[in-house]
């Protein structure tokens, strides 16, 4: 999920080669914002420890942890994405049952102050304090109607460009294409915008008729995403380049929000008869290193 929409700075890097046994290595697939050259395999284990962050989403949603992410409706969101992020005085974002509920719903919310002419609705969450190095689980079920984008994904909060302050997407999945699940980073020298993203994606069967647990390890050294207790994708910090290679050294905030249509989510349209839509959330849990 491509959080900015500002302009890539100059510089281009080779695509990365090599690597462990476990890692495959494919071109980039250019017709995706994901990417397929990352792919590794084995196993993952979330901490035993009590976490250093979390949420069980209790009763409600808790505005210390979270806040809601409005600050593009006006103008609209990249990547001609179709939806209007809802405020707390909408039940876009909730608590339901335990879970952490966001609906994307068909609807034109003109009486908003900064509606910027969208036909949906949706929201966004953001955690009111950065994160950083540490092992992420995020246990979700997912919307699998056509047009719907769900993301767990983080960035940089410190006013960084995009995408030099670097991106982590824990998982994506685009409706058209259900029980597919997608990891990538992103960074100046491997984005999308030049076709060098570095990534891989798995099959997650059930993914939207069962919870799933979306997992992240990032260390200085590497950064290694995986499902369910088994790793798909592992990117190490082994390219020559620096920052423009490797910016992933500073704290991110965890983002979860449900997007509709786009230049990926919506490559096939939106199917509005299938909405509303939901991406359910039964825990976020993160262990800090």
């Amino acid at each position: 999920m491509i959080g900015r929409g500002w302009l890539v700075l100059a510089g281009a890097a080779a695509l990365a080669t090599g690597g462990a046994a476990q890692q495959t290595q494919a071109p980039v697939r250019t017709d995706t914002l994901g990417a397929t050259n990352y792919g590794f395999a084995g196993p993952m284990t979330a901490p035993r420890a009590a976490p250093s962050f979390g949420d069980e989403f209790g009763r409600r949603i808790d505005n210390a942890r979270w806040r809601r992410d409005v600050s593009q409706n006006r103008k609209g969101w990249p990547n001609n994405e179709l939806q209007y992020y809802a405020g707390p005085d909408r039940a876009n974002a909730r608590v339901e049952h335990g879970a952490l509920v966001i609906e994307a719903k068909a609807e034109a919310l003109r009486d908003e102050a900064d509606w910027g002419g969208q036909s949906y609705s949706s929201a966004k969450l953001v955690t009111q304090k950065p994160l950083g190095y540490g092992f992420y689980e995020v246990r979700a079920k997912l919307p699998c109607g056509r047009g719907m984008w769900p993301a767990i994904w983080l960035l940089p909060m410190d006013g960084s460009r995009w995408p030099d302050g670097g991106e982590i997407d824990i998982m994506e999945m685009v409706g058209w294409n259900p029980d597919v699940i997608h990891a990538t980073v992103h960074s100046a020298a491997y984005n999308h915008r030049l076709g060098t993203q570095r990534g891989a994606e798995t099959p997650v069967p059930g993914a939207c008729t069962a919870f799933h647990r979306y997992q992240l390890d990032w260390t200085p050294q590497a950064i290694t995403i995986g499902v369910d207790g088994r790793v798909y994708m592992r990117v190490k910090n082994d390219r020559p380049g620096g920052a423009a290679a490797w910016p992933f050294t500073r704290p991110y905030s965890l983002i979860l929000n449900l997007a509709v249509g786009g230049d990926w989510g919506g490559k096939k349209g939106v199917d509005d008869a299938a909405l509303p839509q939901r991406m359910e959330v039964d825990y976020v849990r993160y262990w800090r290193r």
